[in-house]
């Protein structure tokens, strides 16, 4: 019986660990995906950003 138990559960844990694996692969296929479609956005506003810093960091 002992052997049955910890089969289970390195099984089990196995599964855990590729439910994580396909988790985190899905959240950076996403997350490409949004920078992808707002790449032109997202350009612009670390633009603004940065010279925003410049202009303000040039006063002091």
């Amino acid at each position: 019986m002992n052997k049955v138990k910890k089969f289970w559960w390195s099984m089990r844990q196995k599964q855990i660990r590729g439910s994580v694996m396909v988790e985190t692969i899905l959240i950076l296929v996403v997350l490409i995906a949004l920078v992808a479609i707002f790449k032109t956005q997202l350009t612009s506003l670390v633009g603004e950003i940065f010279d925003k810093i410049t202009r303000t960091g040039t006063g002091i």
